[in-house]
């Protein structure tokens, strides 16, 4: 698979990003949702702050208050054996999987480009918490349009669980939240571009507690309000690259052949890479064909590096001709692109036995 890197890469990183108050710090501008509006390439980037800490031994964690807006600081010693702070995104009960606090809240804005290139961040967030189901932020846009408006999914994070947020926008200036629209623990949610047969689509990713895998669901709707008819869709494979935890990325576009999906996996060393998934044109719940191998792996040092290494996350695709234009999160960290050739994508699936 030749894969393009642009030279310009990493096209965003936390330095371009001007906190949205003085006592935070940007962290990480990544995992952008894609689109075109107007003359203008958008990402919709998911900026991470967190509070600045003078003292490395301190550990700080900012939560919302949904009821007045403000933004709670709470301290924690590094030498604090209640707490395990092993991961950098995460403050979890010690022995235990779950986090009770993240150390940055996450919000979305906007960064314009009039080539895909070269990009500015505007000053104010775009979509900000408020909710009581937002309090520990908002995470990792994707946008489909459909007719005249663009549609967000989005990770909702709060005490109560990781649920899925849907909100929308004719303009990026005005937007409409929506309100919860899968309850935890679901994220990785993407919305299929037009009807289908009457019905809207959507690729979305529950996460079972008692038996069953972080994989692939699809649902549908009939006002894009209510979910139903809920189907698995597609899961892990022992022994590859996409073992341990999967994803849909980029919004799913239409080829001859049939939808193409660009999803995301983990393997069990939490190596992130990205896969590419065909659905029937006609009944998206039927898988035709899968790649056996990544189309795009953490290889580029600022992949490899960074808050989170080993990690190439990509909620947002553009297509131009035989051109897919490939927006993604480095690490964590920072924001990238990579243009593959869609033929060689779809050379490169294996189909699967009836």
């Amino acid at each position: 698979m030749n894969v393009y890197r642009y030279e310009e890469n990493p096209l965003l990183t936390p330095a371009d990003v001007k906190p949205h108050r003085f006592d935070y710090e940007v962290i990480g501008a990544f995992n952008a949702g894609v689109t075109q509006f107007n003359d203008e390439i958008i990402m919709l980037l998911r900026v991470a702050e967190r509070p600045v800490s003078d003292d490395p031994n301190i550990i700080k964690a900012p939560v919302l208050n949904h009821k007045t807006g403000e933004l709670k600081v709470l301290s924690f010693h590094r030498e604090d054996k209640t707490y395990d702070f092993s991961d950098p995104r995460a403050i979890k009960l010690a022995g235990q999987d779950s986090f009770v606090y993240l150390t940055s809240l996450s919000y979305f804005r906007i960064a314009r480009s009039k080539d895909g290139h070269r990009f500015t961040v505007d000053d104010k967030p775009f979509l900000f918490p408020k909710t009581s189901l937002e309090t520990f932020g908002i995470e990792d846009p994707r946008i489909a349009r459909i007719e005249d408006t663009y549609y967000i999914s989005f990770s909702e994070v709060s005490p109560v669980g990781v649920g899925t947020g849907f909100a929308s926008t004719k303009d990026f200036v005005h937007v409409e939240h929506h309100g919860m629209m899968l309850a935890p623990e679901n994220k990785d949610v993407v919305l299929f571009p037009e009807k289908i047969n009457g019905k809207y689509y959507v690729l979305h990713r529950p996460v079972p507690k008692s038996t069953g895998a972080p994989e692939i669901w699809i649902a549908e709707s009939d006002n894009l309000r209510y979910w139903g008819n809920h189907r698995y869709l597609m899961g892990l494979r022992p022994n590859h690259w996409d073992n341990g935890r999967l994803g849909a990325g980029a919004a799913p576009f239409k080829t001859e052949k049939g939808w193409l999906e660009l999803y995301h996996a983990a393997d069990e060393s939490h190596r992130y890479c990205m896969g590419a998934v065909l659905l029937d044109l006609e009944d998206p719940s039927k898988v035709l064909a899968r790649t056996n191998q990544p189309i795009l792996a953490p290889e580029a040092s600022y992949e490899v590096e960074g808050f989170f290494g080993n990690v190439v996350f990509s909620c947002g695709a553009l297509v131009d001709g035989d051109i897919v234009k490939i927006y993604y999160g480095v690490a964590d960290t920072s924001m990238a692109c990579a243009e593959l050739s869609l033929h060689e994508i779809l050379a490169s699936l294996t189909y699967l036995e009836n």
